[in-house]
């Protein structure tokens, strides 16, 4: 991986509240940079950098990216929209804004200060792919007018938008696209399947899997995918991208309900309802590129992961509750 530059600089992270940009932010102030922490709180919240306050050169402005922004720094991170389906689809004609207008914004912020800038990509951009593995050149299966479309096209328009302003205007344009991730700090309710499925093991409810559960997903730990994003910056070469994010594992949505079930000691049963709109059955990236370019790829496994990201719900959910406790401790404790 890259080492990064002995010189701080001042680095904007937007949507850096939420779960991924606050760790970036930690990541960003442990290299001595200063961080301009841009959230406008919708999906993001104050105790995500609450450990972060008080440092020197740490600074939280609280803006919605639709709206233009006048700030000097020196590197844009783009992290700003809710990223849950159950986040997204509230309001889904901010959701595409935020995506669209929040690209033009900044995109103009970038090339006023001539500042490199990295956008926040998904692997939703290939919505329920007909490639398997997925690789950056393949152009995605996307319904334009489903209930997943204000994500991921709006996200698919945003890359659109970065390409074009590299090839119009020279701008330094960076697109990671980033596949699952999860970690601490993720919220118990934003409807990933992964918060779902370790808040109701805890909680003794039942595992809901949505479809028949053989559909396939690729878990990266946050941490690993904070250092892929961090890398993307500092390729000293033009690394435009868009380059995959992601841990190339593949698991069943099954197979991550009985992992989570057993790491957490759990007895909840496992139930199946119907699959969801244009759910995609397949999702593993093709790293090949981020490890040639950019010397990097994830180290966490699954269970380690996991049993990280358990111990942090055990923790905020049912706070006294030693890690490591059963289940029907913290069942007995909920009540």
């Amino acid at each position: 991986m890259r080492t990064e530059p002995s010189q701080p600089l001042r680095v904007l992270v937007t949507g850096g509240a939420g779960f991924l940009g606050s760790h970036l932010c930690e990541r960003l102030l442990d290299a001595g940079h200063d961080v301009l922490c841009v959230d406008n709180f919708y999906t993001g919240t104050r105790a995500n950098v609450a450990g972060l306050l008080a440092h020197s050169r740490f600074e939280l402005l609280r803006h919605d990216i639709t709206f233009p922004l006048y700030v000097e720094v020196d590197r844009i991170f783009n992290l700003a929209c809710p990223a849950s389906p159950r986040h997204y689809q509230l309001d889904p004609v901010q959701t595409t804004k935020t995506s669209v207008h929040g690209a033009i914004n900044l995109l103009g912020l970038a090339k006023r200060l001539r500042a490199p800038i990295v956008q926040a990509s998904t692997s939703e951009v290939y919505g329920d792919p007909a490639q398997h593995p997925q690789t950056e050149d393949y152009w995605g299966h996307v319904n334009p007018i489903g209930p997943r479309a204000c994500y991921d096209e709006g996200k698919r328009c945003a890359e659109t938008l970065f390409a074009d302003y590299r090839r119009q205007h020279g701008l330094d344009t960076r697109i990671a696209r980033i596949f699952n991730t999860y970690g601490p700090r993720m919220q118990p309710a934003d409807g990933r399947v992964v918060s779902n499925f370790i808040v109701a093991a805890l909680r003794g409810d039942p595992l809901t899997i949505q479809g028949d559960g053989w559909q396939t997903r690729s878990f990266c730990y946050v941490t690993d995918t904070i250092d892929g994003l961090v890398a993307l910056m500092e390729a000293p070469d033009p690394c435009p991208g868009p380059v995959n994010i992601g841990n190339p594992g593949e698991f069943t949505v099954l197979e991550l309900a009985e992992r989570v079930r057993k790491l957490a000691r759990s007895r909840s049963p496992i139930v199946f309802v119907a699959a969801a709109r244009d759910d995609p059955r397949q999702r593993r990236p093709d790293i090949s590129l981020a490890s040639r370019l950019l010397q990097w790829s994830p180290r966490v496994g699954l269970d380690e992961g996991l049993s990280r990201t358990i111990d942090y719900f055990r923790r905020t959910l049912v706070p006294g509750v030693k890690a490591g406790a059963t289940n029907a401790s913290n069942a007995a404790a909920a009540r």
